[in-house]
């Protein structure tokens, strides 16, 4: 799909408001044909027919109350034009929010923070332009000129003559010094993204920079990078002033050819063309109007060619939002059934396959099975698949080939979000959003009472904490926890499951990088969350892989090792090898470099 074509598809989205607009604008320029006669019959009476103030007040109310007129139709104009651009800014940025949601974190890990962020933000809002500005003008540019020529070609057609024929220059220039500027626009809006994005990146890594003392190595680069916008954007404006000169050099010479024409024939002067041509006389009334509506007819083509950087700005917008929106998600599409299988929940991987790229499967034919309320560990070296899995598990990837099972039911069929209803997740690096800690631990059961709050975080062993605070449960945090050390945020994060109470909770690796009480309170906490429910647990420490009821050791997506840990220790394969790295470096972490 075009992006001209996506964009005339997003009209719907402006609703009412749009053609109200269009209307109400169109109004305004039929009532600029009633005030210029008014003003035309006023001068003439004044001027030629000696008539006084008395003669002509009636016709001075009523200018007067067009005037009035006009201006309320420009108000609601100009507020039903803000509407429509509103509701496409509202549709699209909730349309590409959702979109991001399906394709996953997968795909964000992908892409550019700040690039992504531009695009949500003044990607769209670079759309209202074109919405509330362009559409508009575009749609009047074919009405108010042959309304305003229906007016004039019965009183003088030479005038009428020059109007049609000087009109097409206009967008005819319009588009020649468009389509250099499109061009530019596009790559404006693509320096300011990676620009967007370099700014991004500098300000999270900002401490790496200052203590690999690079801070003054990048502030060279962003002031490269910046004089490039600032040399690409002085292009744009250099092309759209020479656009408006044109535009308003063409304009001024058809008003003044129509003049010109009108003044000679009032002066019963000969016009500069042939004797046998013959132009029909004017008197003042009449010329006095078509003088006055002359600007009028060239004033919708000079808007046009205004506006029509509006349109430029929001190709070169849409562009990227289309890239994101046509990128499918790797999900297939999604089941309706709801879930069949009651609590604790078993899982099995039958021959599973998933490759991130062609000819790189990060899961080779896993066949994997969690039986019901047992504690299952993953183990395995970097690169085995362990992240796959559980991605897989939380409905963010789908198989290459193969399928997951939840008791009989393929996860396939399920729908996705009665599915997560029975998750909980438990990440290395959980996130806590700015807020209160009782908020962040309702993340997902936002209606849960504070009594049911103050249970889960005891059984996180996360209350004693909370209690010291302040404020308890309703001191606020920071982003991503701001004001809290790892081990408390691992269990506001354990508490969260608590709350929950998923029948399948999955635990990322939740006590690696933690010291030896956040460790021991963490894990009493994984202990207590264990009780009649299903745990698949991705472990690096050694005190979580002793306490599963089953290990599996993955290499190459495939699983090469299961048992126990008294079995597996003493088998002499790769989870042996894995425990002798652990013992000899003596850092309580299963070594799986």
């Amino acid at each position: 799909m075009s992006v001209t074509t996506w964009l005339k598809s997003q009209r719907p989205l402006a609703g009412r408001a749009l053609s109200f607009t269009i209307w109400l604008n169109t109004a305004n320029g039929l009532l600029a044909i009633i005030q210029a006669w008014f003003l035309a019959v006023i001068l003439n009476a004044v001027m030629f027919a000696g008539a006084g103030l008395t003669a002509v007040q009636s016709w001075f109310w009523a200018l007067l109350g067009l005037f009035a007129v006009r201006a309320v139709v420009v108000w609601f104009a100009e507020r039903t034009a803000f509407q429509a651009a509103a509701g496409v800014r509202i549709a699209l940025r909730d349309q590409l929010y959702r979109h991001l949601q399906r394709l996953g974190p997968a795909y964000l890990a992908s892409q550019r923070s700040g690039v992504l962020t531009e695009t949500l933000t003044k990607g769209i809002d670079d759309l209202e332009g074109y919405y509330a500005r362009f559409l508009p003008a575009m749609s009047l540019t074919m009405i108010l000129p042959l309304a305003l020529l229906t007016a004039v070609l019965p009183m003088d057609w030479l005038s009428g003559l020059v109007l049609l024929v000087t009109a097409p220059m206009i967008p005819l220039f319009m588009i020649l010094i468009g389509s250099g500027a499109e061009v530019r626009n596009q790559r404006q809006w693509k320096q300011l993204a990676r620009m967007s994005a370099h700014f991004l990146d500098v300000i999270q890594g900002l401490t790496t920079l200052k203590l690999f003392g690079a801070s003054r190595r990048e502030v060279a680069v962003i002031a490269r990078v910046s004089d490039d916008y600032r040399v690409s954007t002085m292009q744009v404006l250099r092309i759209a002033f020479l656009s408006s000169a044109v535009l308003e050099f063409f304009a001024t010479i058809g008003v003044a050819v129509v003049a010109v024409f009108i003044g000679f024939r009032l002066y019963g002067l000969a016009l500069p063309v042939p004797p046998w041509l013959s132009f029909p006389h004017i008197n003042f009334l009449h010329g006095l109007f078509i003088l006055m509506l002359a600007p009028e007819f060239y004033a919708p083509l000079r808007n046009l060619g205004v506006q029509y950087h509006a349109r430029l700005a929001a190709v070169a917008a849409a562009e990227q939002l289309i890239q994101v929106l046509e990128t499918q998600p790797a999900q297939t599409l999604p089941g309706t059934a709801p879930l069949a299988v009651a609590r604790p929940l078993g899982v099995r991987f039958e021959s599973v396959h998933f490759s991130y790229e062609e000819g790189r499967e990060a899961l080779n034919g896993l066949d994997l099975e969690i039986p019901p309320g047992q504690r299952i560990a993953l183990v395995g070296t970097s690169g085995a698949g362990k992240t796959t899995v559980i991605n897989l598990l939380l409905g963010f990837l789908t198989p290459t080939a193969g399928r997951i099972l939840i008791g009989a039911q393929a996860l396939a069929e399920i729908d996705l979000a009665d599915w997560r209803r029975h998750l909980a997740w438990v990440p290395q690096q959980p996130r806590l959003f700015q807020g209160s800690i009782a908020e962040n631990i309702r993340l997902g059961t936002p209606d849960a009472s504070l009594d049911a709050v103050r249970e889960a975080a005891r059984r996180a062993r996360a209350d004693q904490f909370i209690a010291a605070l302040p404020d308890g449960y309703d001191s606020l945090v920071g982003e991503r926890g701001a004001g809290l050390s790892g081990g408390q945020i691992q269990r506001i994060a354990l508490a969260r499951a608590f709350l929950r109470d998923a029948p399948l909770v999955i635990l990322d690796e939740a006590t690696a990088n933690l010291d030896p009480e956040s460790e021991r309170l963490v894990q009493e906490g994984i202990d207590d969350l264990a009780c009649d429910r299903t745990l698949l647990v991705v472990a690096h420490r050694l005190a979580t892989v002793r306490r599963a009821d089953r290990i599996l050791v993955l290499d190459g997506g495939r699983i090469v090792e299961q048992g126990d840990h008294d079995t597996l220790s003493v088998a002499g394969g790769r989870y042996a090898r894995m425990i002798a790295a652990y013992s000899s470096h003596a850092t309580g972490t299963i070594q799986t470099a």
